[in-house]
């Protein structure tokens, strides 16, 4: 069961030292027994933050990999279960409030569900 939804932040401060807190500590002790929901944008926004990092030399990529490794162990849960690259599509018609233009069945379901106008190219 889904006990609570887990802003990126929460997940990056567990990735970065300086960032820690007695909270965040907590959370990551909470998450490793109740399962966190986020949406699907997520796994997006945390590896773009640990890709910045390594660029920026802040942690190396072999840091980077046992992070994802760790957060990957934790029982995400991704609110409508579509991918990155098609949240990412849904997310930018929601903004915008464009139709989402997609032969993607599930992706179209999940946004006509959400009240985006949807022009199935199926």
């Amino acid at each position: 069961m889904t006990e609570l939804v887990l802003d990126a932040s929460v997940a990056l401060a567990w990735c970065f030292r300086d960032e820690r807190t007695e909270a965040t500590a907590e959370l990551l002790e909470r998450v490793q027994t109740d399962a966190a929901a986020v949406p699907s944008l997520w796994h997006l926004e945390v590896v773009n933050v640990l890709a910045l990092a390594e660029r920026r030399r802040r942690i190396t990529p072999a840091e980077s990999a046992e992070l994802i490794t760790l957060l990957e162990m934790l029982e995400i849960v991704r609110e409508e279960r579509l991918t990155a690259y098609d949240a990412a599509y849904l997310e930018l018609a929601m903004r915008l409030g464009l139709p989402l233009a997609s032969k993607d069945d599930d992706l179209c379901d999940v946004a006509e569900r959400l009240g985006v106008s949807v022009l199935r190219a199926a």
